[in-house]
Order: C-alpha cells, then structure tokens, then sequence
C-alpha cells in the first residue's frame, strides 16, 4: 500500500470548519482572499487543508467572518497547530486510511459512545475473538494483513487504560454476546472479558436484551466521538459499502438522539453484567 499523503480527517476538518465559517459569513472565497491579501486559489487550499493551516491563521479568518465563539476558534487553532504524529502512524503504509482516522479519532476524543448489535465494539475485543472475526467477515485478508489488524486494534484499546481515559459507553445488543466466532472458548473468553471491563470506571457497558420492548437503531454501527467542543464532535458509521464519517450539526443531533434513545432501553450497568456473565456461564 503506498503511503498516504492526503491530510489526516482531523486537519481535513479543520479546513471544513473554516469554509463552514465563510459560508455562514455571506462571504466567498474570493472576498476572503482579498482580506487575506492572499489568491483564491490559496483560501481553497487552506479549506481542503492541502498544505496544512497555522494556528494564526485560524485565528485570522475567524475574526475575518466575525466568528464570536472562542471556544471553536481556540479547538481549531488547538487542532492547527498540533502536528505531532501519532502512533498509529507506523501502519500508513500497511492498513487503509480509514483506520488510522479511525484511531486517531478515538485518541482525540473526550469521549466515545458506541453501539452495535452482532458485532463487539472494537476497543473491548480480545485478540483471538478479533482474529476469528476478520477471517470471518474478511476471508481475502493474508494471515499477515489480519495480523496486522489486530496489532493496529489492541494499539487502540490503550485509550481505555490510560491516565485520565476519556468515558466509553458501549450499547450491545444481546446478539453480539450470543455469536461464538471463533468457538465457545473464544467467546467464553471474550465474554469474561467483556465483564472485567465493565467494571473499570470510565466504562458504561449497556446491553440491550432479547426480551426488550423496542430496539431504536440506525441498522449500522456508529461511533460518536466527541471533540474540544460539540460543534467539532464526529460521527462514523459502519455500513456495508463501508463506514462514512458524519460532521454536519443536523447529522450529529440525529445520531446523538439515535444513542440516547438506544441508551434509555439498555439494562442498567450492574444488570448488563450480570447479564453478560450468565451468557459466559452458558456458553
């Protein structure tokens, strides 16, 4: 895989926001330009993040469009100005773009919500439960490739365990702790799991069961993570075209109503356990 060169979703939505921002402004890039002392041709570039953006720049431009909230000015400039490369870096030339967003997201995140029915949530995975799963629902993958998958994954669950973690709401539905990929070691395994982590602090495990009166859902699987401030929040959705990510503030409400909803019908913490250990028990 060649390495990428395009900028990371996190800079991307840097230059997004500050389009958003002209737009809201009445303004074109034309009209920016000329404030800006600079060529149209350079405002695009910095809305596409092409080049990268500074932090005073940002600044420039939000008080060009008469932007007034200084929490967002000061999460974008935040957002210019960090350059530093992450971990998940050393797999740019080995695992597609999306993943390396995927964990960069989670690792800016100040907080993630989740929710899926078949499937467990990719940062409470053991690695034989992910093993079975990729060759499972990837057979095309080389040994090596699903390997490699699994490294990138555990890498991601340091977030969890970390000083200062950011909350972690997880919405299972009874499905997901049913399936045994891998065989009924496995699964036994990845349910025990399931439980230890529930009982970390900065981890709500929520599950909604088979005996539920409604089941409110997208039919995908969504992360939301939240940014510096709700208007930076970012959604991702798993579907079977692939996932897409979601910024628009009509889209994240909707997905955020979605997850309430879908919350308010999950057993409680201690129940969801419970629940999960007579499964492991069974199994």
């Amino acid at each position: 895989m060649a390495p990428r060169n395009a900028p990371t979703a996190r800079r991307l939505r840097v230059g997004i926001e500050l389009r958003r921002l002209r737009e809201r402004a009445g303004m074109t890039a034309a009209e920016t330009a000329r404030s800006l002392g600079t060529t149209q041709a350079q405002v695009s570039n910095i809305e596409a993040n092409r080049f990268g953006v500074s932090a005073e720049r940002v600044r420039t431009l939000a008080h060009i469009y008469g932007c007034t909230d200084q929490s967002l000015v000061d999460a974008l400039a935040g957002m210019a100005a960090d350059r530093t490369r992450g971990w998940w870096e050393e797999y740019r030339d080995t695992l597609p773009p999306r993943l390396l967003d995927l964990a960069e997201l989670e690792h800016r995140a100040t907080a993630l919500r989740v929710t899926q029915v078949i499937n467990i949530p990719g940062l409470l995975q053991t690695p034989e439960h992910a093993r079975a799963l990729f060759r499972e629902a990837v057979p095309s993958l080389r040994p090596h490739e699903i390997e490699y998958r699994i490294s990138h994954r555990i890498k991601r669950q340091a977030i969890l365990h970390r000083e200062q973690p950011p909350p972690y709401t997880a919405i299972v539905h009874e499905a997901a702790l049913r399936m045994q990929f891998g065989g009924r070691e496995v699964a036994r395994a990845q349910l025990e799991h399931l439980a230890g982590a529930s009982e970390q602090a900065n981890v709500s495990l929520r599950v909604i069961p088979f005996n539920g009166t409604s089941f409110p859902t997208t039919g995908h699987a969504v992360d939301y993570f939240h940014g510096p401030v709700p208007t930076l929040d970012t959604v991702e959705v798993d579907t079977a075209h692939g996932s897409e990510l979601v910024d628009a503030a009509g889209q994240l409400e909707k997905y955020r109503l979605v997850l309430d909803r879908m919350e308010a019908v999950t057993l409680k913490p201690t129940a969801s356990r419970d629940l999960i250990h007579r499964i492991a028990q069974d199994t």
